[in-house]
């Protein structure tokens, strides 16, 4: 049963969602959600049950010590709301978890319950799948919906893909039949130095989604983690000849493929993004300070391994997002430095830190 009796009105509210496992190569979706939590001090106002939804076998609660008393973190799926100042105000409904293990239809219909609810006018799902793509480069993003309408007013692809998907797939689907306009956003993470934290594709992530509803979100210090993190890697990268010429074969073709985007309209998006980001009238928009919105409810990133490029493998290329299965386990937030962060070039599909290699039927072009 929802119940929203502490929640205020909220003003042209956007839900963003992401979920750790399968969708979340790197940890980039999930980070940047965590992110808009964390800057703009997020207030959790519910938790779906996890017994509902999960399997504590593949996904295990955790205990931990509060003054001494023994206390117990479930593994569920959270939703908070956020305030972004300035002078267009709007707000933010956040939802961050875990991918569920079962009951895929009764948990996305119980989010959008919430979104009904709340009001909510567009959904944008993040997500995260690995790629052949170069660490060097700017990490791309891409952007995908099911509704034909909202990919020509937006700027989006339309996605055409057929095969297994993820729980963003599944979401976004969703929210399609249900009349509420979806969009996913996708990052590319370099297969090659998959672990987790990837501070570069979660800060690609927020500048696409700034770009997608218009607000200006605080980075913190995510570009200088971003550089720190990119350094990491061309220090590993330079310490072995053969992953050095992989990473330069990456380039070339990554910059073959760029050369047509670089068009004045891509010049121009970019020049509007440094602009924003320098105009004093915009001020940082944080949380605005009005006390507590809702009543008491409990409820150098540098990479640890060498890259090795014969641990990822090629797959077949296809026409869409959603290509691997579903890898066994869950991920307990270890890795062991090869490419196991989730599906390569299959934007449904994310880390879940156990599978071998990319999965057969990932294809090189993300749609959701």
């Amino acid at each position: 049963m929802i119940e929203l009796e502490g929640v205020p009105e909220l003003i042209d509210p956007v839900m963003v969602a992401a979920f750790e496992g399968w969708n979340d190569a790197g940890d980039a979706a999930s980070g940047a959600v965590a992110h808009l939590d964390r800057e703009w001090k997020g207030e959790v106002f519910a938790a779906l049950d996890a017994e509902d939804y999960y399997d504590f076998q593949v996904n295990r609660p955790t205990v931990w010590l509060d003054n001494g008393v023994r206390k117990i973190t479930w593994p569920t799926t959270r939703l908070s709301v956020v305030r972004i100042g300035g002078a267009k105000p709007r707000d933010l409904v956040l939802v961050r978890g875990i991918e569920p293990s079962m009951r895929w239809r009764s948990f996305c219909n119980e989010i959008l319950g919430f979104a009904h609810e709340l009001g909510v006018e567009m959904v944008v799902i993040l997500g995260a799948l690995l790629g052949d793509t170069p660490h060097t480069r700017p990490v791309p993003v891409s952007g995908v919906t099911s509704d034909a309408d909202l990919a020509r007013t937006m700027d989006l692809e339309e996605t055409k893909y057929e095969g297994p998907t993820g729980i963003v797939g599944i979401l976004q689907e969703a929210c399609t039949h249900a009349g509420v306009p979806a969009v996913s956003l996708w990052a590319a993470v370099p297969h090659y130095v998959s672990q987790p934290p990837n501070p570069k594709a979660t800060l690609a992530l927020l500048n696409r989604l700034e770009d997608l509803i218009d607000i200006r979100i605080p980075l913190g210090e995510l570009p200088e983690d971003a550089r720190a993190w990119q350094l990491g890697v061309d220090q590993l990268a330079a310490e072995d000849s053969e992953v050095a010429e992989y990473v330069q074969t990456l380039e070339e073709a990554r910059d073959t493929a760029d050369l047509p985007e670089a068009s004045g309209d891509a010049i121009a998006r970019e020049f509007e993004r440094y602009l924003r980001r320098r105009d004093p009238a915009g001020s940082p928009e944080t949380a605005t300070d009005t006390g507590s919105y809702f009543r008491d409810l409990s409820g150098g990133a540098r990479p640890q391994a060498k890259p090795k490029p014969e641990d990822a493998q090629e797959p077949p290329a296809t026409d869409g997002p959603e290509g691997p299965p579903e890898p066994e386990g869950k991920s307990d937030g270890k890795s062991d430095g090869k490419a196991e962060a989730g599906p390569k070039g299959e934007p449904d599909g994310t880390s879940d830190g156990q599978t071998e290699g990319p999965p057969e039927g990932a294809g090189d072009t993300p749609e959701a």
